[in-house]
């Protein structure tokens, strides 16, 4: 918070842990704290459960990460209703069926079925999406797995029916590789940082 934090981003998704016990927990104690509480809470675990008890407790607009197509649509549009009905806003992870959008045309064709199902389905607002279209490290010797793809399907996202909604960046991801090498994951990481998909685009927010 001193920092300028605009969102809260919790996981609690730890083996040692009771992930639903410890996310309710938490959130009761920064209920507590004004500063912490007045800024939007993301909860972000890989189990709805925890996911749906934190909505249970949160104060405010809070942003779900993440639901995704992995588990086919009914599960999708299922939890994306449970969302709406918490009134929360939600990321949606580029997954499917078929496993993790890995190139430029998978990316932008599963975030456009995501919201297709979302808004003209169940009328799910679209102020309240956020797209994460997986974002991957460079230089790791894994083939089709490049950063490339999601600084294209950024700038694809400008040409499609959901151009007005933002797409989140997580850009720190690119130089996963470059940890050890501090200068040069700082040049990758800005440098997909300031690549623009369109002035003022949602895309690049």
């Amino acid at each position: 918070m001193a920092n300028g934090a605009q969102i809260i981003d919790i996981n609690m998704d730890e083996g040692m842990l009771d992930s639903q016990t410890a996310m309710v927990r938490l959130l009761h104690l920064i209920a507590g704290e004004p500063d912490v509480a007045r800024v939007p809470i993301m909860l972000d675990s890989s189990k709805w459960s925890v996911i749906e008890a934190g909505l249970k407790c949160v104060q405010g607009k809070a942003i779900v990460n993440s639901i995704s197509l992995k588990e086919g649509e009914e599960i999708f549009l299922e939890h994306a209703r449970k969302v709406m009905r918490y009134g929360a806003a939600v990321v949606v992870m580029a997954f499917d069926e078929k496993g993790q959008a890995d190139t430029v045309e998978r990316k932008v064709a599963i975030c456009e079925r995501a919201y297709g199902l979302l808004t003209e389905r169940i009328g799910f607002a679209p102020q309240d999406i956020v797209f994460d279209p997986n974002i991957f490290a460079v230089a790791t010797g894994i083939e089709n797995t490049t950063a490339t793809a999601w600084i294209s399907s950024r700038r694809r996202g400008d040409q499609t029916a959901h151009a007005g909604v933002p797409c989140e960046r997580r850009v720190s991801n690119v130089s996963f590789s470059f940890r050890a090498t501090i200068r040069c994951a700082r040049r990758c990481t800005r440098c997909s940082s300031i690549t623009p998909s369109a002035p003022d685009s949602p895309w690049g927010s």
